[in-house]
C-alpha cells in the first residue's frame, strides 16, 4: 500500500498456492501467490479482507558458491519485476550484503551493551531498548554524514571508532560558545570518524565462536545472600556410568 519494493527469503512452507505466470530465464520467473482460505493467526479480519486475492512477485533461485563457505541454495521473492533493470545476478550480491545486518545487530548488542538488559520491569526494559535504538541510530547518522562529507565508503566506517570519537568530542562540543566554533569542531569530529575505516575483507569468515575460554566459576543461579559456592569445583569429575 505504501509503494515500497522488497526482497525477502521465500518461506519454505509456501509450497502451495503458487501459480507460475512467466519464465524470465533460468531460475527466474514471475509467479502469483494465491490468497489462502484460512486467516493467519497474526492477522486480524480487516487486514485479511484488505489483502488482494493474487499477489504477483518474482522468484529467483540463487546458488551461492564462495570459496571457504558452505554452498547455499536460496530462493528470494521480490516485487522488483523488471528483469532488465534488476538482473538476477544483482540479487545474489544483495543477499551477500545481508551480512551487514548481522554486523549491525552485533554493534547494537555488544558495542552498545544491549546483550544484557539490566532493567527489571517490562516497562523499563522497553524504555531501555528504545534508548539503545535511539543511540544506535544517532551514531549511524553521524557515520553517514562523515562518509558523505569525506567521500569514504559508508560500509567501511567503524562503528566502534565512531562511538569513541563522539564520546571524546562531546565535551568539546558542549563547551563551544558560538555557532561558528561549534560547526568547526563538528566538522573536525566528522573528519576523525571518516578516517577510522575497517579493512576491506570480502568473503571473510565470521564464525560464531568465542575467542577466550570462560572462567571456571559457577553460575549465580540464586540471590547472593542464598547462594552457596560448591567446594573443589575445579576438581569435580563425573563418575563413570
Amino acid at each position: 500500500l505504501r509503494g515500497v519494493d522488497c526482497v525477502v527469503r521465500k518461506n519454505a512452507r509456501r509450497s502451495v498456492g503458487v501459480r507460475e505466470v512467466k519464465r524470465l530465464g533460468e531460475n527466474d520467473r514471475w509467479v502469483d501467490w494465491v490468497k489462502s482460505k484460512e486467516i493467519p493467526v497474526w492477522m486480524d479480519l480487516a487486514q485479511w479482507l484488505a489483502m488482494p486475492a493474487l499477489f504477483r512477485v518474482r522468484e529467483i533461485h540463487l546458488v551461492i558458491d564462495i570459496a571457504g563457505f558452505r554452498t547455499r541454495s536460496v530462493t528470494v521473492a521480490t516485487t522488483l519485476l523488471d528483469a532488465g533493470t534488476f538482473p538476477a545476478e544483482a540479487f545474489a550480491e544483495l543477499y551477500r550484503r545481508r551480512w551487514l545486518a548481522e554486523v549491525g545487530l552485533r554493534d547494537a548488542k555488544i558495542t552498545l551493551g544491549m546483550d544484557v538488559l539490566r532493567c527489571k520491569s517490562p516497562e523499563m526494559v522497553e524504555r531501555e531498548l528504545r534508548v539503545i535504538a535511539i543511540a544506535y541510530n544517532l551514531v549511524r547518522a553521524m557515520m553517514l554524514e562523515a562518509a558523505g562529507a569525506s567521500g569514504a565508503p559508508a560500509s567501511r566506517v567503524s562503528f566502534q571508532g565512531a562511538l569513541v570519537a563522539i564520546r571524546q568530542w562531546a565535551p568539546i562540543l558542549a563547551a563551544s560558545t558560538d555557532l561558528a566554533t561549534h560547526d568547526r569542531i563538528c566538522a573536525e569530529m566528522l573528519t576523525a570518524i571518516a578516517r577510522d575505516l575497517v579493512p576491506d575483507r570480502p568473503n571473510r569468515l565470521e564464525p560464531r565462536a568465542t575467542k577466550r575460554r570462560p572462567k571456571n566459576y559457577q553460575r549465580l543461579t540464586k540471590p547472593r545472600g542464598e547462594f552457596r559456592e560448591a567446594q573443589h569445583r575445579s576438581k569435580y569429575t563425573r563418575p563413570l556410568s
